[in-house]
């Protein structure tokens, strides 16, 4: 019932197609990652799943239904779009009751959120008062508020200091614990490693990955092994012996090509080598994001 279904999305402005046949699922039970350059499409499509845009052709569902035709939307799905959508007039309780009284939420789930996101103290203040993490906060709050089993989060650590990072991320994790769906667009590599599971790439409007984020990165990394040993010499001739070799690396260590950290491991084993660190090194999720994205970013600067 939670999860989300994206079957041959369209959307197109004149000639130009801003989400080109995108297909793919997003999943309960782990947090998914959605990334793409400006422009791939990744905003075009949470408005068309949400039914703020009328899509060309194809269908974005959420249990099988539209958006639209969801009987309590807000207990079924959870969105931050636009963290500078609540109306500065307004406190932040009388934003939250507002919503609650809209799509008949108890409120008492108000003073909940609050004290989930850590504003209960500012509850009484006019939002034009917030900061940006403030008002981070409280559109969370607000996806929140109707106890979703879907969450979408565009940008939410966008504003928010070390500690509220940290916050949100294990926010996240323990919502896809408890069996939600929870699909995240961030241009953040360093954070979305931290907190996704699986990743949705978009580029030019079209899919590019639908997988974990360890097959993203395996499958743009040569493998290689760091490593320390008292003995690089015998070490040396034993990898030779295979084909390998080993090579000193700018700090001192040394790394192996085309061979993981076990098969290292295994072969210093065998031969009574003694290793003092062994490590695979593997590319990061921002260099596999950017060579998975590098003929489809709409903006580059020359170098």
């Amino acid at each position: 019932m939670n999860s989300i279904e994206i079957r041959e999305l369209t959307k197109a402005y004149g000639t130009h197609r801003a989400v080109d046949g995108l297909t793919f699922d997003v999943l309960p039970g782990r947090v998914t990652g959605f990334l793409g350059p400006n422009g791939a499409g990744k905003s075009t499509t949470l408005r068309l799943l949400l039914g703020l845009d009328r899509a060309t052709s194809g269908t974005a569902t959420i249990g099988g239904r539209r958006f639209t035709d969801l009987p309590d939307p807000l207990h079924q799905v959870g969105a931050l779009l636009d963290a500078q959508a609540a109306h500065g007039g307004r406190t932040a309780r009388n934003h939250l009751r507002f919503l609650a009284a809209a799509d008949r939420i108890p409120m008492r789930r108000v003073d909940e959120v609050l004290e989930q996101t850590g504003i209960a103290s500012v509850a009484g203040r006019r939002v034009t008062s917030f900061s940006l993490g403030m008002r981070q906060r409280l559109g969370i709050a607000a996806a929140l508020l109707g106890d979703p089993g879907v969450l979408l989060l565009d940008e939410p650590t966008n504003g928010l200091d070390p500690e509220g990072i940290i916050w949100i991320r294990e926010l996240m994790r323990g919502l896809a614990t408890e069996g939600r769906t929870v699909l995240v667009s961030s241009h953040l590599m360093s954070e979305t490693s931290a907190f996704a599971d699986h990743l949705v790439v978009l580029g030019n409007g079209r899919l590019l990955a639908d997988t974990s984020m360890e097959e993203v990165i395996d499958a743009r990394s040569t493998p290689r092994v760091r490593l320390r040993t008292s003995d690089p010499v015998r070490l040396r001739a034993a990898l030779a012996r295979d084909g390998f070799e080993l090579v000193t690396a700018d700090d001192g260590r040394w790394t192996v090509e085309g061979m993981r950290a076990d098969q290292v491991g295994s072969l210093a084993a065998r031969e009574g080598v003694p290793v003092l660190e062994l490590s695979d090194d593997r590319a990061s999720l921002e260099q596999a994001y950017l060579d998975l994205t590098a003929d489809h970013a709409q903006f580059a600067a020359t170098r």
